[in-house]
């Protein structure tokens, strides 16, 4: 693996799931040499199905606004505002229980120095292809049957990056834990045939 590995984040920000694995990654962070990417993809993408209930697939429609604006922060302003938004969007949405409405988006925008008009991508389809293009690229690594978050990192040299749905935690390590979590994700990554962990949920 590389001296200081790069790991590839996706992230909808109405998971609460991603929101607790995105703090572990700022712990991570913090004691070990990890460079994070932040990309967007989107659970109402991940569970579009005509044969849900029409009053979920409305539901799943209306969760897609929050992940189409961090789409549209990066196309118009580049990969380095998604982090900064991401965490003042979570910290809305997952840590006060604010709306996940336009007045939320809004204020969060205006904490990460980005125009509040991006909001408008809560009811556009202008930056739509760009949620899926993002959102593709998680799936193109880690296969069509995962949830948020998707982490790609270095895996052995012949195979190259791995991802993985997960790991799913609550409540977020923190200190050595989270840093002994971080070494044994990387440990698995870069083993060769690794494949999967997995447990039902309880």
């Amino acid at each position: 693996m590389s001296a200081t590995p790069v790991v590839d984040f996706w992230f909808d920000p109405i998971c609460p799931w991603s929101w607790q694995t995105s703090r572990w990654l700022l712990e991570v962070r913090r004691l070990r040499p990890v460079t994070a990417r932040w990309h967007v993809m989107s659970l109402a993408v991940l569970q579009d199905d005509p044969r849900l209930p029409h009053s979920y697939r409305q539901m799943l429609a209306e969760a897609r606004g929050p992940a189409r604006v961090c789409a549209a922060a990066r196309a118009e302003h580049g990969d380095d505002v998604l982090g900064a938004l991401y965490t003042a969007l979570g910290e809305r949405f997952h840590e006060r229980g604010m709306p996940q409405d336009r007045a939320t988006v809004e204020d969060a925008l205006r904490e990460t120095g980005l125009p509040a008009r991006l909001a408008d991508a809560l009811t556009s389809r202008t930056h739509e292809e760009a949620l899926l293009l993002s959102h593709k690229a998680a799936i193109a690594l880690a296969g069509d049957d995962v949830g948020t978050p998707v982490l790609a990192l270095d895996g052995p040299a012949r195979t190259g990056r791995v991802a993985f749905f997960g790991p799913v935690v609550t409540p977020v390590p923190r200190g050595e834990d989270a840093a002994r979590l971080w070494d044994g994700l990387a440990l698995m990554a870069a083993t060769p045939g690794f494949y999967e962990l997995k447990r039902s949920r309880g």
